[in-house]
């Protein structure tokens, strides 16, 4: 029976894939993360701007209905508090979203970076493309 079993296994024989292709294969994951990385850091970045420009509006807004005059505050329409708190309101949700992406654009250029120093023959950088560019 052991016999049998050499015989039939014999048959079969087990290749490794040559080195390159290895390579290949290697190359072809960690160029997926690298786009992936570098994907969630583009969309960080871009939320993070347009949120910044959205503050920076709302700022404005805000400096413009609050007057000036330090009893400004006593003669205003109750409309224009409610407007004010409202403003006040987004402003603070904003910069408390502006600090959270700040800190994870921080660890997406971290993990970014371990994944460039971990994979140096890869040739990580600027002129890696991107998902999109790929198709």
């Amino acid at each position: 029976m052991f016999q049998r079993l050499l015989k039939a296994r014999s048959v079969v024989y087990f290749k490794a894939r040559s080195t390159s292709r290895d390579a290949e294969t290697d190359r072809a994951r960690a160029t997926s993360i690298y786009r992936s990385i570098e994907d969630a850091l583009q969309g960080a970045m871009a939320e993070q701007a347009n949120l910044k420009s959205s503050v920076d509006e709302a700022l404005a807004r805000s400096a413009v209905t609050l007057g000036n005059d330090s009893d400004e505050y006593l003669t205003r329409d109750p409309q224009d508090d409610h407007y004010q708190n409202l403003l006040g309101s987004e402003i603070a949700e904003g910069e408390r979203r502006l600090n959270e992406l700040e800190v994870t654009i921080r660890h997406i250029q971290f993990l970014k970076t371990a994944l460039i120093t971990r994979f140096p023959d890869f040739g990580f950088g600027d002129n890696t493309p991107h998902a999109k560019d790929i198709g």
